[in-house]
């Protein structure tokens, strides 16, 4: 699975929890892309959407659990 693939599916699944609203998804998303752009670092859409307040670690490990992708360290 790639990058964006799994971004994607957290973005979907955090939504689905209700954990984040899809305006907080597209801004981690812009967030994320003006730092690829930017500044050429690249950063996991869990760890922008926790600095930016939007989610929180124990959300961010459920959502990792419900994609059977285990630890938060994952996407952080």
């Amino acid at each position: 699975m790639n990058k964006e693939t799994i971004e994607e599916k957290f973005g979907a699944v955090a939504e689905q929890k209700g954990f984040i609203s899809p305006t907080q998804f597209l801004k981690g998303l812009e967030i994320q892309v003006k730092e690829n752009v930017e500044e050429g670092k690249h950063r996991f859409i869990g760890s922008i959407l926790l600095e930016e307040g939007f989610i929180t670690r124990l959300q961010i490990n459920d959502v990792l659990d419900a994609m059977g992708e285990g630890l938060m360290e994952g996407l952080l």
